[in-house]
């Protein structure tokens, strides 16, 4: 099988790349900008499916125009050349921010977003992907939060546990927690997605439910540092973010604690998400390997 995977290097795809390499499939790579029609088209030409990896990984409030442009636009660029060049099978990687979360439980594929998290531009234009997607019958992978090795430039996720394990975070939310998932157990789900995914079909690519405070003390462990004690109120955290103190939307989405369960993908796929700390491990090596910048 033939496969073009959308993007340059990056921490998810460098890491589908590899596994979709390790189960045979050959793999066309070369970058091509997500808004050069022309190029994915003739890049895609021969391939048996595509894997449409690329996205703007964002909560800067300076990239709300640069999110539509990527997620939105590419999304849709990347669709419709993938069906000028005769690609019959798409797997687009989406986030489960667009499945949730909901109070009181992990959320699911059948569960959306809330209504005040869709004010973050991020968050609405993976939805708007989403969407296009699922309208032209990609199999829609929803990965929650991955770590592991390999997140250098690195992505909100991986600046999160650099802070932690560097020692300048000394508090955290206390009302939200976050899903966290090996990269790895993530890949190899976009290649079981690939093989096996049901076309129109999303799928919460997850691992290990994490209150913010516990995930913070495992870096800090990890990492041989005191864990983070000051538990910080929401309606706190609202009001810095209100006077620009904080990151105003990643405020918006620690309201509720963002859990899903992923046992669609574990019936229908045969995912089944492994250890997390190992992969905290690998991510906490590789943020402090980074020169402090």
């Amino acid at each position: 099988m033939r496969v073009f995977v959308t993007g340059g290097p990056g921490f998810i795809r460098d890491h589908v790349v590899r596994v979709l390499r390790a189960r045979g499939a050959e793999i066309g790579d070369e970058y091509v900008d997500v808004l050069d029609a022309a190029g994915l088209e003739r890049a895609m030409r021969g391939c048996d499916a595509v894997v449409h990896v690329a996205a703007l990984y964002s909560y800067d409030p300076a990239d709300e125009a640069a999110l539509a442009r990527v997620n939105i636009e590419g999304t849709r660029t990347v669709l419709a050349a993938a069906a000028a060049a005769g690609v019959r099978r798409v797997v687009h990687t989406s986030t489960a921010g667009t499945c949730g979360p909901v109070a009181g439980r992990a959320a699911t594929e059948e569960d959306g977003a809330p209504g005040w998290e869709l004010a973050v531009p991020y968050k609405r234009t993976k939805l708007e992907a989403e969407k296009l997607a699922l309208a032209a019958g990609a199999v829609v992978v929803n990965p929650t939060t991955p770590v592991g090795d390999g997140d250098r430039r690195p992505t909100p996720t991986g600046a999160m546990i650099a802070g932690v394990a560097r020692g300048r975070f000394r508090g955290y939310v206390g009302t939200t927690g976050l899903n966290v998932v090996d990269v790895r157990d993530v890949a190899l789900g976009h290649a079981l997605a690939l093989e096996r995914g049901r076309t129109g079909e999303r799928y919460l690519l997850g691992g290990t439910d994490m209150w913010l405070g516990d995930l913070f003390a495992t870096i800090a462990r990890l990492a041989g540092r005191p864990r983070p004690r000051l538990r910080v109120p929401y309606a706190a955290a609202r009001a810095a973010a209100a006077v620009g103190l904080v990151n105003r939307n990643e405020v918006a989405l620690a309201r509720l604690p963002m859990f899903f369960s992923c046992a669609k993908a574990e019936e229908e796929l045969g995912y089944r998400p492994g250890l997390v700390e190992p992969a905290l491990a690998r991510a906490v090596a590789d943020a402090l390997g980074r020169s402090p910048g």
